[in-house]
């Protein structure tokens, strides 16, 4: 799968998002290794606190799969017109719940953080350097 292919994925989670408070709908699509791609959309609630980040529950959704590794690859979009049309990237939370199904199978996934006009490509650690995960519990 390309990288447009991608992100044509974490687009189409987008249009399932449930948003209807931020009206900022969210999608991320994770593949891995052998191919997969696991998408997430993001899921606000009216308690602010409960709700879901898209790259959150796509990491839920891989591990509720049985996936503990592999992760190559991540696209993050947001949507057209909102927030000035940068490359959206993903919160400090998703970082670390990226970090840790990442750390699961020893990779740095590279990120694609996508905006109208521009794809930022950066890899999960430079997103965030010195990553608390699971080797730092051994």
């Amino acid at each position: 799968m390309s990288d447009e292919e991608l992100i044509a994925a974490a687009r189409d989670a987008a249009a399932n998002a449930y948003a209807p408070y931020s009206d900022y709908p969210v999608g991320a699509a994770l593949r891995f290794a052998d191919g997969a791609i696991v998408t997430g959309t993001n899921i606000e609630n009216a308690s602010y606190g409960l709700s879901l980040c898209a790259e959150t529950l796509a990491v839920s959704k891989a591990l509720a799969e049985g996936r503990r590794g592999g992760l190559e690859r991540i696209a993050v979009v947001g949507p057209k017109g909102k927030g000035g049309d940068a490359p959206i990237t993903p919160c400090g939370r998703c970082r670390q719940t990226l970090n840790e199904i990442a750390q699961l199978g020893g990779t740095d996934p590279l990120v694609l953080c996508v905006g109208a006009n521009e794809v930022l490509e950066l890899r999960l650690s430079e997103l965030l350097p010195h990553g608390f995960g699971p080797a730092h519990l051994d």
